[in-house]
């Protein structure tokens, strides 16, 4: 599995753009390329894009975590740029009208190995990565409860890590039996995380890769 931060608060590469929201391109073996999230400005997304030489046309799929601009206001720039790909949303959001959508209500397996929790708490979907070491939760800004979260992606298997907004969490011991964590975006608590957690945090930022 590998991740690349797309659009965050901050940024990993100087060249890179940082900006209020999230986006990331997941790429795992034998599954199609996904977008999760846009970010605010699809001017940035579409330029952090071409810097990371990430092509807008060979994405498959998009994935929304919610309906917030900060993560759906790349939508109309990235259609100009794509033709193909597939929308997964929760069904609070709509999705582009032009484009296949599918809104998933409840946990469920998109792929071989990429799950979504569904939408919780009536606001938010994140997806769950299956690795050899365990899955990993993508989050957007982690709206719903985190234990709601946890336990949706623990029905297909132990949580190895986290790679996301946060907010406001700040119920920490949740996270004592993970192997990585990786706030971006909104997270309010990042120095808390990293103290209680150094040798499992990573920083996020546009730019970032992890790979797993």
């Amino acid at each position: 599995m590998k991740v690349t931060i797309i659009y965050d608060n901050t940024s990993f590469r100087k060249d890179l753009q940082s900006d209020w929201g999230f986006s990331a391109l997941v790429e795992v073996e034998n599954t199609p390329r996904i977008l999760f999230d846009t970010g605010t400005d699809g001017r940035i997304l579409i330029s952090n894009m071409k810097r990371l030489d990430i092509n807008p046309a060979t994405i498959d799929e998009v994935f929304i975590s919610h309906y917030h601009f900060d993560h759906t206001g790349g939508i109309s720039e990235f259609l100009k740029f794509n033709q193909k790909a597939r929308f997964y949303v929760p069904p609070s959001f709509p999705g582009p009208s032009d484009r296949e959508v599918t809104p998933i209500a409840e946990p469920t397996r998109i792929h071989e190995n990429v799950v979504s929790t569904g939408e919780l708490d009536g606001i938010e979907q994140s997806m769950g990565v299956i690795t050899d070491n365990g899955i990993v939760v993508i989050d957007g800004c982690s709206h719903p409860y985190m234990g709601h979260i946890l336990d949706a992606v623990r029905q297909f298997g132990e949580v190895y890590g986290i790679i996301g907004g946060l907010h406001g969490f700040r119920e920490f011991a949740l996270f004592k039996d993970l192997k990585l964590i990786c706030p971006t975006h909104c997270t309010q608590h990042k120095a808390e995380l990293k103290k209680l957690y150094p040798q499992q945090y990573i920083e996020g930022g546009a730019g970032k890769i992890i790979e797993i």
